[in-house]
């Protein structure tokens, strides 16, 4: 849920002044070393940007899964209308790290996300090729890294179990992805043994968050009911995902893993509005 959070001067200022490093405000009893924010206003804003920057993940990946797909004439109207709205929601997303965080070590590494981003718009947009279908994979993880860097730091100004259960519900969006990703890069000819092991790794990564998630005792009925659409799907598909050698199903993998997407994001955003 976007929430202009930014016109609250106060709290947003509260904000920055946390991410420049914790000099300002703090809950009785903290002190300026520990660095943690507590404040349950300042807490809820910092949960929403864990949100915020975990969808960079996401994005990272659909990108690169758009352009396989639509490179192997795949879903050729749906990859690529996909990722031209996953180019532009990245820029968006990344204006908005940029102007909410002020610590050095994180802008520095925004500078080189945004070079990234550069990067994948120029490749996006030359004839496909599987060169250019391997340097945007690269593109993906290293955007990827960047990516779960800021979300990491996030979470350690945030040492409450609120920040780690977005964190985990986020992820997801980003595994579904990144499954269909690997799946369709081997398709294409990627068949070394990374494309294989990662793909099963982010199938195992995905089920086991799962099982986490569906254990949060403070799920509310709504968040609940669609984890447990998730699951009932889930527990068909993910045996597809893991036959990446076989192959044969691409049209499958980008359908499902695009609807399991679209139902974690929604369940991330029910987490974001339960803990603030």
């Amino acid at each position: 849920m976007k929430r202009e959070w930014m016109k609250k001067a106060g709290l947003a200022a509260s904000v920055m002044m946390i991410m420049a490093g914790g000099n300002t405000l703090y809950a009785e009893g903290n002190t300026p070393q520990s660095g943690i924010v507590t404040n349950k206003a300042a807490v809820a804003e910092m949960v929403e940007l864990i949100d915020v920057a975990g969808k960079q993940r996401m994005l990272s990946q659909r990108i690169a899964k758009d352009y396989l797909y639509a490179g192997e004439k795949v879903a050729v109207s749906k990859a690529k209308k996909q990722m031209k709205a996953s180019m532009e929601e990245m820029v968006k997303i990344h204006k908005r790290l940029v102007d909410s965080i002020n610590d050095p070590e994180i802008q520095n590494l925004l500078a080189f996300v945004q070079l990234s981003i550069e990067d994948f718009k120029s490749t996006a947009n030359e004839p496909y090729s599987l060169d250019n279908a391997q340097l945007i994979i690269d593109l993906s993880e290293s955007m990827l890294e960047g990516s779960q860097y800021v979300v990491n730091s996030l979470k350690d100004k945030v040492k409450v179990k609120e920040s780690a259960i977005v964190g985990k519900a986020g992820k997801q969006r980003m595994l579904a992805q990144r499954i269909a990703k690997y799946y369709i890069a081997y398709q294409a000819g990627i068949k070394d043994k990374n494309t294989v092991d990662q793909m099963k790794a982010a199938v195992k990564a995905f089920s086991e968050a799962h099982k986490a998630l569906m254990a949060n005792p403070e799920n509310t009925p709504e968040i609940n009911r669609k984890l447990h659409d998730i699951d009932r799907l889930w527990k068909i598909v993910y045996k597809f995902y893991l036959n990446i050698e076989k192959g044969g199903l691409p049209l499958i993998v980008f359908n499902t893993t695009d609807d399991i997407t679209k139902k974690m994001n929604q369940i991330t955003a029910m987490y974001v509005d339960l803990y603030k």
